[in-house]
């Protein structure tokens, strides 16, 4: 990934950085949780984890139950969450998941605003 980011870049002007390389994702999973983010899992390829975890919250529960094989930050594609609420946010995002899908091979949770 580091590398295909790298030539993708190259002719931009912009010189990627890359601060959190070479943390290990368990190490920097549970770092993330600790700090306040909140987020839940938008979309899972159902090929390398549950359908079951999708909409799930990512927190401590969601990394003891993850399979061995799945990065616990979706760092293979396993999964991609959407993050409403952390030390880096003025104001947490309300939102709700109100429904799971299947679409083109891959487990999509709605996430809505609340009103």
């Amino acid at each position: 990934i580091r590398a295909y980011r790298e030539r993708q870049l190259k002719d931009s002007g912009i010189t990627p950085l890359f601060p959190l390389w070479g943390i290990p994702t368990a190490d920097l999973g549970r770092t993330m949780i600790r700090s306040g983010l909140k987020a839940v899992l938008t979309c899972i390829d159902p090929k390398q984890l549950a359908r079951e975890f999708c909409g799930m919250s990512y927190d401590q529960t969601l990394l003891a139950n993850l399979p061995p094989s799945v990065d616990p930050c979706g760092e293979k594609g396993e999964f991609h969450t959407f993050v409403y609420d952390g030390p880096m946010f003025q104001h947490p995002i309300p939102v709700t998941v109100s429904g799971i899908i299947e679409r083109d091979g891959f487990v999509f949770a709605d996430v809505l605003p609340n009103p």
